[in-house]
């Protein structure tokens, strides 16, 4: 598995998702195709609207980058089918220097599992239990390298008995009797007849030819011919049984592909067995692990954009190896064990930046992904009217929107002149909402972008509700709402907490919970500022 993530922040936004999906597609023009787009928690409506104008996919949801066992290097040991001979078993798990190996069904599912423990167990047992039940015939032939003689031995299927090399005729204390047995004789004509006056169920000729007229005397015996002597055909014997009855089947441990490392090596720790079989989200078996897999693991990779902030950034991130960060915000509290590439630039949109990487490295955009390139620079530059917004997000925005052949007017139409009828406050409320801690204080900042901010007020006292529950919930020293509109230049901003840090940090009044801030268009740039400044 060498997928690299490149995934924006937490409840993204359109700038997040789409500089995921270009940076991607740039990579992997250049070569690396390893390079996968990706997202964490929902695709706003907005977003989903410019997916669908340009004709993309939203890009894989991820919800974290712990260290699963698909990221090890576990053993691919061979799978064998429950039918199979306990002497094939034991050649392959001697020619690879194996322990142990996964028992499947016909449909690949897993069966039990088979050590070299349990094949010694079973053949110990044997000395004192010298006989096999229901031995099928094939597997019989095929480890003894045997021949059936007789037209009787052609309708039997299985054999069962006790095992009994024949002795001469001075033993008779130690001959069998009854039919219940499978014999074995050397060059002894005595001993063929007695087994087949006794109509044994099996007699196997060991390095010997049978007369012809014994091989008409039989009736209900299948006779077989080998070309081992009669010892080794008396240890072969249990080695031709299926493993599906030495291989342990109950209670069995086993791990599936996407299981967590943190879980597994719990379970393991607690666990005697050397190996456990690994199961695909089908359930069939795909491999075997062992507690030297865990030492070291395969982390998953990732590329960061839109963000440097461990509160915005995918869940597990501290098992992952960041391998390179694009964004235009604050550096703020990521660390990494070792040096990577870093690019950030005080630009308004992510996607500024990586328009410039594909000038840099001289490849053109395609026309869909220039255009919804042009979209998400003027998405978080709120129509070049953010102060966050500079002269290279114009310029690369008007660029984009040439190659895309497409009116920066009409995007702008796309994402802010829509309905947001239908939706929850707390639906608008997390469509573009991120956390930030700043010294001791935990916050919450949403923003929604519209065209007519004094109808999205009516709605107040739903946001305000949400807002609180928010707070409450996830012990948020203060959340706020920026109701951000377009053709007014300013935002109306919603807020639950403290009413002084309202009033200090912002120089204005407030009432009832809210208060208009006029040219204020950016929470990067406006809002979270005025906070670190007042907290700091």
């Amino acid at each position: 598995m060498n997928e690299i993530y490149v995934v924006g922040h937490r409840n993204p936004d359109t700038d997040s998702i789409v500089a995921a999906m270009s940076y991607a597609a740039l990579r992997n023009a250049l070569g690396d195709r390893d390079y996968v787009a990706a997202y964490l928690g929902h695709v706003s409506d907005e977003t989903q609207r410019l997916l669908n104008r340009f004709g993309f996919q939203p890009p894989q949801l991820i919800q974290n980058v712990r260290t699963q066992v698909s990221d090890l290097d576990y053993d691919t040991p061979p799978a064998l089918n429950a039918t199979v001979t306990m002497d094939r078993a034991w050649h392959i798990m001697r020619e690879q220097r194996i322990s142990a190996i996964p028992v499947v069904n016909e449909d690949g599912t897993l069966y039990g599992t088979l050590s070299a423990g349990d094949i010694a167990t079973y053949s110990m047992n044997t000395i004192s239990e010298p006989r096999v039940e229901a031995l099928p015939l094939f597997n019989l032939l095929s480890v003894i390298e045997g021949r059936v003689l007789n037209d009787t031995g052609d309708l039997v299927d299985s054999v069962t008995g006790d095992v009994v090399i024949a002795l001469p005729q001075s033993c008779e204390n130690l001959l069998w009797n009854g039919k219940d047995h499978i014999v074995l004789c050397g060059d002894q004509p005595d001993m063929i007849r007695r087994a087949l006056e006794t109509n044994v169920c099996c007699l196997i000729l060991c390095q010997t030819e049978v007369d012809q007229e014994l091989l008409a005397d039989a009736r209900n015996t299948c006779i077989i011919s080998s070309p081992y002597d009669a010892s080794r055909v008396a240890r072969l014997i249990y080695q031709a049984i299926p493993i599906s009855r030495p291989c342990h089947t109950d209670d069995i441990v086993c791990f599936h592909l996407s299981d967590y490392i943190d879980d597994v090596r719990e379970v393991v720790l607690k666990s005697r067995y050397r190996c456990y079989p690994v199961l695909d989200q089908n359930e069939k078996v795909v491999g075997t692990l062992s507690r030297y897999h865990l030492l070291r693991p395969r982390r998953k990779r990732v590329v960061l954009v839109d963000h440097n902030e461990r509160a915005q950034a995918v869940q597990g991130l501290d098992q992952a190896e960041i391998l390179e960060i694009i964004d235009h915000h604050r550096l703020a509290d990521i660390q990494t064990t070792q040096p990577i590439r870093v690019r950030n630039e005080p630009v308004g949109s992510t996607n500024t930046i990586i328009t410039e990487m594909y000038q840099e490295h001289g490849v053109m955009p395609s026309p869909a992904m220039a255009g919804l390139m042009a979209a998400a620079i003027l998405s978080d530059t709120v129509m070049f009217k953010s102060p966050t917004c500079t002269k290279r997000d114009v310029a690369m925005a008007e660029r984009m929107a040439r190659i895309a052949n497409v009116s920066l007017n009409e995007l702008g139409k796309l994402l802010f002149d829509s309905s947001f009828d239908g939706k929850s406050a707390e639906d608008l409320l997390h469509s573009d909402f991120k956390e930030f801690h700043i010294a001791e204080q935990n916050l919450g900042v949403g923003q929604i972008t519209c065209l007519d901010s004094e109808d999205m007020l009516q709605r107040r006292e739903e946001f305000l509700e949400a807002m609180r529950h928010d707070q409450e919930e996830h012990h948020y020293d203060m959340v706020i709402l920026m109701l951000t509109d377009v053709l007014m230049e300013g935002t109306q901003l919603l807020y639950v907490g403290s009413d002084d840090v309202i009033r200090n940090a912002f120089s204005a009044e407030p009432k009832d919970n809210s208060l208009f801030l006029p040219k204020v268009m950016s929470r990067k740039k406006q809002i979270i500022p005025m906070l670190t400044a007042l907290w700091g």
